[in-house]
């Protein structure tokens, strides 16, 4: 059987604003993830394109979308309440795109947050648990746990892909938080990886190995949250 395609979408923030999206969906998915990309990289970043497909290889479709930012090839990430409205565009794509699936939200660093920001503003609509694929505490070298704070607004499900040498969530705030949020958060540390998923070599792991437990943990925990 031939792998499912992405399919190009449009997704429409305002009468002025458009953004390019990509929905991967295989047969017989069983939930959408709507994926933010990184501050730094668009929805085509190697990160972005694997995780869309061996997401699909579990029977998870995918709805990677760009901030408009990324769309315009500027480095300067856009305001949060256009980022808000943006997450909130593409999780109204996904609803329209493939009505009959499940949907959960969250992405990459700066994309998983400004995901959790919107939901912690205002609920997005029909979206059943965030994902954070490395949870942008703090700056790097400037330990702080104020941009965690929203995180107390959200009351669905909040699972954390979060590797032990990730310089922007340093160990001690992250627990703190993760415990002040109680059930509502599952956390998966994927040891000696750092906030992009590298190992160094010295570490017996290897990036592959690090990817195959993120993505079952994902998948595993999206069972839950769906059922």
């Amino acid at each position: 059987m031939a792998a499912a395609s992405s399919k190009p979408v449009e997704i429409s923030i305002d009468d002025a604003t458009r953004v390019s999206g990509l929905l991967l969906r295989p047969q017989q998915s069983k939930a959408c993830f709507v994926l933010a990309h990184g501050a730094g990289a668009g929805m085509l970043h190697p990160f972005m394109v694997s995780m869309a497909t061996d997401l699909a290889a579990r029977g998870i479709a995918t709805l990677r979308y760009q901030f408009p930012y990324m769309e315009r090839g500027a480095k300067r990430p856009d305001p949060p309440a256009l980022c808000h409205a943006t997450v909130r565009a593409a999780i109204a794509a996904a609803r329209k795109l493939a009505p009959s699936l499940p949907l959960i939200a969250g992405g990459k660093s700066f994309g998983g947050r400004m995901t959790s920001q919107a939901q912690a503003s205002s609920p997005l609509e029909e979206v059943r648990g965030l994902v954070f694929l490395g949870f942008p505490l703090h700056p790097p070298g400037q330990p702080a746990d104020t941009r965690g704070e929203h995180l107390m607004q959200v009351q669905i499900p909040m699972l954390f892909l979060q590797g032990t040498r990730d310089e922007f969530a340093e160990s001690t705030l992250l627990n703190a938080l993760i415990e002040r949020l109680g059930a509502r958060a599952t956390r998966v540390l994927l040891a000696n990886a750092d906030h992009s998923f590298h190992v160094p070599a010295r570490s017996g792991r290897t990036d592959g190995e690090i990817r195959e437990e993120m993505l079952d943990a994902l998948a595993k925990w999206t069972e839950a949250v769906i059922r």
